[in-house]
């Protein structure tokens, strides 16, 4: 019976879709290998918009994640994360 879920089930299905949720509106900005500075999504592979500067990275990311009630993840330099949920 596909349709009798439990209770916990249930739970667990609406925890992983607000998890998937989150993750997708999540934005982070990074430097790229070419020393461009990259906003993308959460788990993305492809970059919404490159730039020359961190700081012009992180206000577009501001940008979007206002528009779509997200957040951003700011990383340094060298990859590590220096902001998170900003």
């Amino acid at each position: 019976m596909a349709g009798n879920q439990t209770k916990e089930e249930k739970q667990a299905k609406a925890a992983d879709a607000a998890e998937e949720k989150e993750r997708a509106r999540n934005y982070h900005v990074a430097k790229r290998p070419d020393g461009k500075w990259q906003v993308k999504f959460a788990g993305g592979e492809k970059a919404i918009k490159l730039f020359a500067t961190q700081a012009e990275a992180i206000a577009y990311a501001k940008k979007l994640a206002a528009n779509q009630d997200g957040s951003i993840s700011i990383h340094k330099k060298d990859g590590k994360l220096r902001k998170q949920k900003y």
